[in-house]
C-alpha cells in the first residue's frame, strides 16, 4: 500500500496556480494553489481498484485518465502541496479497501407466518372500507 502511495507521490506532477481565499494581498502576488496530477494508468492498478478509484474521484478525473486534485486551503504552497499529496493517498487508500460483500438475510418459518398474518389483517381492514350496500 505505502509501495502504491510512494508511486503515485513519483508519478505525481505539481503546478502552481493563483488562489482565491485567506491571504490578503500575497494572494494576488503569489501562485499558492496546487493543482495535482496523476495518470491512473500509469499506477497499473488492477481492475477492480481502478474502478473504485475512478468512481470515487468521480469528476476529479478526465477522459484521458489523470487525477487532479487541487489544493488551496492553506496560505503556503508548501502547506498546499502536503494538503493535495494526502487527499491522494486517501483517495488510493480508500480505492484499495474492498467492500464487504452484503450477506442474503433468512427469514424462517415462524417470521414468514408472522408477516402473513400481518399482511391479512390488513387486507380485511381494506376490504372493510369498501362501499355499503343498502
Amino acid at each position: 500500500m505505502a509501495d502504491l502511495i510512494d508511486r503515485a507521490h513519483a508519478l505525481a506532477e505539481e503546478s502552481f496556480i493563483a488562489s482565491s481565499g485567506p491571504g490578503g494581498q500575497n494572494v494576488n502576488k503569489v501562485a499558492t494553489a496546487v493543482q495535482l496530477r496523476v495518470n491512473a494508468y500509469a499506477l497499473r492498478l488492477a481492475p477492480a481498484v481502478f474502478n473504485r478509484l475512478k468512481i470515487l474521484a468521480g469528476s476529479r478525473m478526465t477522459q484521458a485518465g489523470d487525477i487532479v486534485l487541487t489544493a488551496r486551503n492553506y496560505r503556503t504552497q508548501e502547506a498546499n502541496r502536503t494538503d493535495a499529496r494526502n487527499r491522494l493517498a486517501e483517495l488510493l487508500n480508500e480505492a484499495l479497501k474492498q467492500p464487504k460483500t452484503r450477506a442474503k438475510t433468512r427469514v424462517n418459518r415462524i417470521g414468514k407466518v408472522k408477516r402473513l398474518k400481518g399482511k391479512k389483517a390488513r387486507g380485511d381492514l381494506k376490504t372493510k372500507r369498501g362501499k355499503v350496500e343498502w
